[in-house]
């Protein structure tokens, strides 16, 4: 899968936390179906740039942010 593909991220489900309420400086995650990689945008730039994080890195990113 192409990540960069508009058509890909497009078809995915971004949520932000519920904790954001109407905040808009938040960032948005989805996930890939089938490979676990996880996208991240920012809220207020939908169509923006989009980070995209192997499973096992973004495993690791929230068991780190869960330390703090």
């Amino acid at each position: 899968m192409k990540y960069s593909d508009k058509a890909t991220l497009n078809g995915l489900m971004f949520k932000k936390s519920s904790y954001s309420g109407n905040n808009t400086n938040c960032v948005e995650v989805a996930t890939f179906p089938g490979e676990g990689a996880t996208a991240v945008r920012d809220s207020k730039n939908p169509g923006g740039p989009v980070l995209v994080f192997p499973a096992s890195h973004w495993a690791d990113f929230i068991a780190k942010a869960g330390e703090l």
